[in-house]
């Protein structure tokens, strides 16, 4: 599966020989960068091999078959937060698929009075709604309901009470 690329990310984008089309942009909060005669390009969700693509689509007309890189140098969008009764909340940068333990386990584990079967893991869709998921770690330490052990997505809160 390609990595997704996220508002607050990195990318280094260069095309072959143009010394003026290198440079490092981050990608905005609405999901899209800004790059010289292309304009803002719409980022956020798509894959690095997309984004090149609608580069080189974009400049072609100024330059004859452009061979554009587009690189991640930095993962800042891909984020989680753990809030709660955690002993480390905050938020966490994933530089790999995490799930619910493991997001856990990067908050320093529930604190001592934690409601660790009534976790939420707050996600919001492309349209903006948000929905609330039921964790019960009980039962998935116990290994009764591990399917509950979700992959959190970037933008995931999971909420200890």
């Amino acid at each position: 599966m390609d990595y997704a690329i996220q508002a607050g990310d990195v990318l280094a984008i260069s095309v072959w020989r143009e010394q003026d089309l290198q440079q490092e942009v981050i990608v905005r909060p609405d999901g899209k960068f800004s790059f010289p005669l292309v304009g803002d390009i719409a980022a956020q969700g798509q894959s690095v091999a997309a984004v090149r693509e609608q580069i080189a689509t974009r400049i072609e007309s100024y330059i004859p078959d452009p061979m554009v890189t587009v690189q991640v140098r930095q993962t800042a969008g891909n984020v989680v937060y753990v809030v709660g009764q955690v002993n480390r909340p905050g938020m966490f940068v994933m530089q790999r698929a995490v799930d619910v333990m493991q997001a856990l386990a990067m908050a320093g584990g529930a604190s001592t009075y934690a409601s660790v079967n009534k976790i939420r893991v707050l996600r919001r869709d492309e349209s903006g709604v948000e929905r609330s998921i039921p964790f019960n770690y009980g039962d998935v330490a116990s290994g009764d309901d591990v399917a509950q052990n979700l992959v959190l997505r970037p933008g995931d809160v999971v909420v200890v009470p």
